[in-house]
């Protein structure tokens, strides 16, 4: 019997880019439908003729069967006035009206592209820009939505005509692929070598060219999907050396890019997560431990000095894939700028910076809309729990709180200064931008600015409220401002620390509406409520109320950015009190300094801090690990890799005889004074690096016990520590459920969702966190 009504569907989410027509389209066809489907500003809406039953079984097989890249937030069905049809059809897409709708991340090379990539009989054997509707670029090729080809930086390559026969056949892999391109029509090319002529050729050609120059010793940039990647030869010191001095990176790990899982595991060890995340849709660089006896051919203490570990990817593009292959072996493949700057995504610019650091460069012609460096993710060493390091290419901008609908309305959230990113509230979505850097120079500022605005354009979005951190200096609050005053909008101002936290508790909707939750916020820097440094906070929730409940008691905080960047300084400053430490301070300082320094300690502290980042420097010097640092987080780095050797030596359940610790307080002399005189005694730096994470967490055991809380969520920079991760979890877990961060850094690029977090509560709650300030 025909059918007699008509239906309507509609579905939110991440449902553009991931080839959700094609799949209606077929599944229609399976159910014997006639209608269509489109994309919108708001999603992907089908209408079709059937039976009541039929309908309800067809509106369960579209949710329950979508395409593997896709996430439905929402879906509605509704029956409409009836309207017959005579076929299924993919009608265009509609531009008109308010986006609200989730940006499809890009996506790694999947399976079936790698092998016609590799098959002589294909037709795009060797075509470096090989893609389908399961991979390739999504969000950094956008310029304006829906995600359709002539809205996409794809919109100069028309199709030739197989290209268009694969388009329009319902039957084909590629159909509606807006990616689609051959070698006859496609994206193509350039051989630069350094401020030489350009050459131009065929692919396989100038692939040859630049496999030949990383195994030469030269250094090589290569365009790839978010922006440049400067590479060289993982195994040639003088390469890896001179690709430091160019780009003014001394110590800085490098990251590596291997052919093949295979050729990793000849290197390094594997575990099962590890390799799922490395041959994931996102293909992040991932943390791994090199094998004891094995990675012979690698310059690994060039490549990461001082440290066990390395991060490494597979190729995530073609092109890429294509130069590993020719290559057969590990490159280096780190972010294509000078240090401190951002990326560099345009071929003009590269080519204009890039021949100071780079001999050669591979460009090709389509351009890149949204910068993106590649994301980082590491696992804890015993307990294996995921750390996202830097959510960026394959992660960002989609954020999806599974159970959690964003209040409505447009609220722009700025985040902090370092590891900045900025978030959006936004049509009930959540928007959480690319890591963009370090606040600290005009390009940086100019790229997060450029981000910001091209989101906001994106989603033809105009927020109603600005929220920044408390610190009115920050860059991001600064700018925050002005915008506010642009649009003639109120801007709120949150604590940094309290924004760490709300994000935390964010990514866990399970929790109890009325459980009572301890928060480890720990990180390097952020602006207390009381003018002071804050860094080794306490945090109790419950009850929508957030309140300080302790801190790392407060020690001096002196010469500005020069204490974060020299670790003796820290060790100064919460030590100066302590003669039984001055034997160990004073060489760190020539006569001068030491003289000065003290003199200025003697002084009453007219800035105090509590960081739990200076205190992990502090230690690091101490022990000898790190009297100066050349980049951000590295005195911690070291010292948490000197005090996994202990526990990899004598297991994660022993304590070094630190017992439970003898009270709510702590201060840096509790944990710092025992290492100096552990050294007198002859102890071993790694047993003393081990106690030095067991007194913070004994003070976190004894703080829980103390609040009688069953929640302990961690949230800060410091948990990028996967050793004091597991220690937490391992030490706590007998009495208390213990929490982290799901798909976001602890680091300073939750700091935006916190803010919404915070704002959201405050309108929607009759017990609101509490504003520290409106700006007028």
């Amino acid at each position: 019997m025909p059918p007699h009504r008509t239906y309507h569907i509609h579905l939110q989410g991440q449902v553009q880019g991931v080839g959700f027509r094609p799949f209606v389209y077929q599944l229609a066809n399976r159910f014997g439908l006639c209608g269509w489907v489109n994309n919108t500003l708001d999603g992907v809406h089908i209408e079709f003729n059937a039976g009541p039953e039929t309908a309800a079984s067809f509106y369960q097989a579209v949710q329950n069967e979508a395409p593997a890249l896709a996430v439905i937030t929402e879906a509605t069905m509704e029956e409409m006035a009836f309207q017959s049809y005579s076929d299924f059809q993919i009608v265009h897409s509609d531009a008109a009206g308010e986006a609200s709708l989730l940006l499809t991340p890009d996506v790694a090379l999947c399976a079936d592209c790698r092998a016609e990539l590799h098959a002589p009989s294909n037709r795009r054997f060797g075509y470096p820009f090989i893609t389908c509707t399961l991979c390739g670029p999504r969000y950094s090729i956008i310029q304006k939505l829906p995600y359709d080809r002539p809205f996409t930086t794809m919109q100069p390559f028309p199709m030739c005509p197989d290209c268009a026969a694969e388009y329009e056949n319902p039957l084909d892999r590629r159909y509606y692929s807006q990616t689609n391109s051959c070698a006859d029509c496609g994206i193509s090319l350039q051989w630069q070598p350094g401020h030489g002529i350009p050459l131009t050729g065929a692919p396989d050609e100038l692939i040859g060219l630049a496999a030949e120059a990383i195994l030469e010793g030269k250094i090589l940039a290569v365009k790839g999907i978010g922006g440049f990647l400067l590479c060289c030869d993982a195994g040639n010191e003088t390469a890896i050396q001179t690709l430091r001095r160019r780009k003014h990176r001394p110590s800085k790990p490098f990251a590596l890019m291997y052919p093949s899982l295979e050729s990793l595991r000849e290197d390094a060890q594997l575990g099962p997560e590890q390799a799922e995340e490395l041959l994931g849709i996102a293909a992040p660089i991932v943390l791994v431990d090199l094998l004891p006896n094995g990675h012979k051919k690698l310059a690994v203490k060039d490549i990461a000095p001082g440290l066990n570990q390395v991060g490494v990817m597979l190729p995530y593009a073609p092109l890429l894939e294509l130069l590993l292959r020719r290559i057969c072996r590990p490159i280096v493949a780190t972010s294509g700028n000078p240090t401190q700057h951002p990326i560099v995504f345009d071929n003009e610019t590269a080519l204009c910076e890039l021949p100071s650091i780079a001999d050669v460069l591979l460009l090709h012609n389509r351009d890149i809309a949204t910068p993106q460096d590649d994301s980082v993710v590491r696992f804890s060493p015993f307990l294996h729990e995921r750390i996202v390091l830097r959510r960026s290419r394959g992660l960002a901008p989609t954020f999806i709180l599974p159970g959690r609908k964003a209040a409505p309305g447009t609220v722009l959230a700025m985040g902090a200064m370092l590891k900045s990113a900025f978030g959006l509230r936004h049509q009930g979505n959540y928007y959480l931008s690319q890591y963009l850097g370090d606040l600290q120079n005009f390009d940086t500022e100019r790229s997060f600015q450029w981000a910001l605005r091209h989101l906001l354009g994106l989603l033809s979005a105009r927020p109603e409220a600005v929220l920044t951190d408390l610190h009115p200096d920050y860059y991001s609050t600064r700018l925050g401002e002005i915008l506010a005053g642009e649009w003639q909008v109120p801007v709120f101002r949150y604590q940094h620390h309290e924004a760490h936290f709300a994000a935390a508790l964010a990514e866990h909707p399970e929790l109890p509406a009325d459980a009572a939750v301890l928060g480890l916020i720990w990180d390097g820097t952020g602006l207390g409520s009381d003018g002071q440094v804050w860094g080794g906070e306490m945090f109790r929730f419950e009850n929508g109320q957030m309140n300080r409940v302790g801190h790392l008691e407060y020690f001096p905080f002196i010469l500005g950015d020069k204490m974060p960047r020299e670790p003796r300084i820290s060790a100064l400053a919460a030590c100066h009190h302590l003669p039984q430490c001055h034997d160990l301070l004073e060489p760190m300082f020539s006569e001068t300094e030491w003289r000065v320094y003290r003199q200025l300690l003697q002084q009453p502290a007219r800035l105090t801090t509590s960081s739990m980042g200076r205190l992990f420097d502090g230690a690091a010097a101490l022990l000898g690990l790190s009297l100066r640092s050349s980049y951000e987080g590295e005195a911690a780095m070291l010292l948490e890799n000197s005090a996994l050797e202990a526990f990899k030596k004598y297991g994660i359940g022993e304590n070094f005889g630190i017992e439970a610790a003898a009270s709510v307080g702590l201060s840096a002399e509790d944990v710092l004074l025992p290492l100096a005189e552990g050294l007198r005694l002859g102890e071993s730096r790694e047993v003393l690096a081990a106690q030095f994470h067991l007194r913070l967490v004994r003070w976190a055991e004894r703080m829980a016990a103390e609040q009688k809380v069953r929640y302990v969520v961690c949230s800060g920079g410091v948990f990028q520590n996967g050793l004091l991760a597991d220690l937490i979890s391992d030490r706590l877990s007998h009495h208390h459920t213990v929490l982290f961060h799901r798909q976001l850094s602890p680091n300073d690029e939750s700091i935006a969702l916190g803010q919404l977090m915070l704002h959201q509560s405050h309108k929607g709650n009759n017990n609101p966190i509490k504003i520290i300030s409106l700006a007028r």
